[in-house]
């Protein structure tokens, strides 16, 4: 089994900041790419960014060089720095992770439970 365990959400003000974790857990053979979603009351899911595991990044339209996406490969780990908060990032933020199990020869899709995060003041 494996777990991706959100934590760093919070409230903060307009033009705060924030650092999420997302860190993978469990029979881990190796991960691929890692992602970071958001979810805001009444909307669909919206993706964020995504680091490769060759660490290659992308981003979603709106971040516009707000948010930054890193991985620590020996932690399991995927972060999202995110800068000049706004109150529409206001969200559930979840992780994504493409993972291949010990002992299977594919990779499978695994989610977080979330973090919320506020921007309001």
């Amino acid at each position: 089994q494996v777990q991706l365990v959100e934590s760093g959400g919070g409230l903060v003000q307009p033009g705060g900041s924030l650092r999420l974790s997302c860190a993978a857990s469990g029979s881990i053979f190796s991960i691929n790419a890692m992602a970071w979603y958001r979810q805001a009351p009444g909307k669909q899911r919206e993706w964020v960014a995504t680091i490769s595991d060759g660490s290659s990044t992308n981003y979603g339209e709106f971040v516009k060089g707000r948010f930054t996406i890193s991985r620590d490969n020996a932690k399991n780990t995927v972060y999202l720095q995110m800068n000049s908060l706004k109150p529409e990032d206001t969200a559930v933020y979840s992780c994504n992770g493409l993972i291949r199990n010990v002992g299977r020869s594919y990779y499978q899709n695994y989610w977080g439970r979330g973090t919320q995060v506020t921007v309001s003041s």
